[in-house]
């Protein structure tokens, strides 16, 4: 009976620490600056190539150019508030809301982009007073042409900064995973930047990944 007692207790902090952990991996969020990563998070690490700053004072047009024109893997800004990480730092540049998926066939391929020379997945920005399912099934839809669209669940949200009109902005895009049994033809939107449209196998998206964006490997 006392061994059990002592392998019970060793079993509820084993399952403890791992909620502690899951807790705060949740609660770490990346924003992306090209390929390299804003880290929002609560804990300062001292790290070779990467640096810290604090939320409150972090001037974030700086720490763009930095991760731009430097050999910096990436940035750790640091605040106080677990709960408010996010929203503190969505304060600090124009934000851009857009949705988009990562569609299913039946033989289990994903459905993939290409755009400015990258592998990417269908999205864009929300229009009027669309819900953002709304937009991610018709942005979907439009750079495609694959209809017949089914939300099976949410993903990752993710985030990244962009340069537009010589502004800097941070693109939120809500990723929802799909099907279709659309069997027609693909056509890219080439007014979009467009210039392929293809079902990936596992295989091949293993290779796409390796000319994508680090938020897209995140959702792959």
């Amino acid at each position: 009976m006392r061994k059990n007692f002592f392998k019970d207790r060793a079993v509820n902090q084993i399952i403890i620490f791992l909620q502690i952990q899951f807790f705060i991996i949740e609660k770490m969020y990346k924003v992306f600056v090209n390929d390299k990563p804003i880290i929002l998070t609560t804990e300062v690490k001292k790290e070779k190539h990467f640096k810290n700053y604090l939320m409150r004072t972090v001037n974030i047009g700086k720490v763009i150019r930095e991760l731009n024109s430097t050999d910096l893997k990436g940035v750790r800004i640091i605040g106080k508030s677990e709960k408010k990480l996010l929203k503190s730092f969505l304060k600090k540049l124009p934000n851009v809301v857009a949705g988009g998926g990562k569609v299913f066939n039946d033989k289990g391929e994903i459905l993939f982009i290409y755009r400015n020379d990258k592998w990417d997945l269908p999205k864009g920005k929300i229009e009027g007073n669309e819900s953002i399912e709304e937009t991610s099934l018709r942005e979907v839809e439009e750079e495609t042409k694959v209809n017949g669209l089914k939300i099976i669940k949410p993903l990752e949200t993710t985030y990244h900064i962009f340069k537009r009109n010589g502004r800097h902005q941070l693109k939120i895009t809500y990723w929802f995973e799909m099907t279709s049994t659309y069997k027609g033809e693909l056509i890219p939107q080439e007014d979009e930047g467009i210039t392929k449209v293809e079902w990936l196998n596992p295989t091949q998206v293993k290779k796409a990944m390796e000319n994508s964006y680090a938020n897209i490997k995140l959702l792959v």
